[in-house]
């Protein structure tokens, strides 16, 4: 393999030997590094926005006032916890109208109203384990509207 010109930059020439193996392509972004205006770290913030739900997600959204990371994933949390609200109440409505009509029915619909509840909750722990980790992972739908409330 041949040495790239002297005069070349781009990932790995940043000197006449490159960089080691093991360093990265990129700086890391500077999502939860740092402390947040609350006096915890980005991450921890970040993190502690999720543990309560709504509320938690609120009181960070509120307080913060500096880092975009942590307001971010409070928003997503707020966001988040307000879907479960109005998926439980929908699915509670709908099991009361089908119960009406068939019982098995609605008892189907009480298993898959389960299985989704499991899956919030899922959404919320990988949030949790991303937020500790200082990435700003977005879900699907509620990621990109929290991400256009925290930058206005």
């Amino acid at each position: 393999m041949q040495n790239p010109p002297p005069n070349q930059q781009g990932y790995g020439y940043g000197n006449q030997y490159g960089t080691p193996p093991n360093a990265p392509l990129t700086t890391p972004p500077p999502g939860g590094t740092g402390k947040s205006s609350t006096g915890l770290d980005a991450n921890i913030a970040a993190l502690l926005s999720y543990i309560f739900g709504f509320i938690s997600g609120l009181i960070f959204f509120l307080i913060e006032k500096e880092s975009r990371f942590v307001r971010f994933h409070a928003m997503q949390s707020i966001l988040l916890n307000a879907g479960v609200i109005v998926a439980y109440v929908a699915i509670t409505i709908l099991i009361i109208f089908v119960s009406f009509i068939s019982s098995t029915l609605a008892s189907l619909i009480g298993l898959l109203s389960l299985l989704l509840m499991l899956a919030f909750f899922a959404a919320a722990i990988i949030c949790i384990v991303k937020a500790f980790q200082g990435e700003m992972f977005k879900l699907p739908v509620i990621g990109d509207i929290a991400a256009n409330i925290t930058n206005k």
